[in-house]
């Protein structure tokens, strides 16, 4: 990114108010980096323990498989999942705060006696499911916001920082140059005046 500016006061002073701003702002930005990145680590972390626990809690009900065919899965259907907010590290994310599940009413004498047991099961199956689904859309949108956060820290500190340190440097090489040929020029005038009076004086 090319930093445009003029060589004078008014432009160096605003180069300067602005990589002041950025200086300021970068150790909140590696902060709120470094946050981000643990909090998608950790959530990483959940969603996999999240899912062994399904495929465990699968695979040990692999010996029912036969019982299952007999069983009416719509019996049980989830009627509502309870939802809020919370900030991590200025980012929303979803918060499952617990989910409602419907049990249809049948009759314990015509239907055997583990649907209660079946119905325990689903209920834990499908609230491990939906738990994998909101950790998966929490991580997504905190890879999102670490992967903008981190630009915009690249963008900081590898791109303006530099750019506007770069631009200050040569603003003020080029005033004191300035202000090193005015110096010289006036010294060149002073001495020509002193000798054009020299010469008066010995005419």
């Amino acid at each position: 990114m090319a930093i445009t500016f003029q060589y004078n006061k008014t432009s160096l002073q605003g180069l300067e108010k602005q990589l002041k701003i950025r200086e300021r702002a970068l150790p909140t930005i590696k902060s709120k980096e470094n946050a981000l990145r643990l909090e998608v680590k950790r959530t990483k972390d959940e969603m996999k323990a999240l899912e062994d626990r399904l495929e465990n809690d699968i695979r040990s009900y692999e010996s029912m498989s036969a019982l299952w065919s007999e069983f009416d899965p719509a019996l049980i259907m989830v009627e509502d999942v309870a939802l809020s907010s919370k900030k991590i590290a200025g980012v929303i994310t979803p918060v499952l705060d617990g989910i409602t599940f419907s049990v249809k009413p049948f009759s314990l004498f015509s239907r055997p006696s583990w649907f209660i047991d079946g119905i325990t099961v689903l209920k834990t199956l499908a609230a491990t499911g939906i738990e994998i689904e909101f950790t998966g859309l929490k991580m997504n949108m905190l890879e999102r916001a670490r992967r903008k956060t981190t630009q915009k820290l690249n963008l900081f500190e590898k791109v303006q920082i530099p750019g506007y340190k770069d631009a200050i440097l040569k603003i003020k090489r080029f005033m004191e140059d300035e202000e090193s040929l005015s110096k010289s020029s006036q010294k060149i005038m002073r001495a020509n005046q002193e000798k054009r009076k020299k010469e008066e004086v010995e005419l």
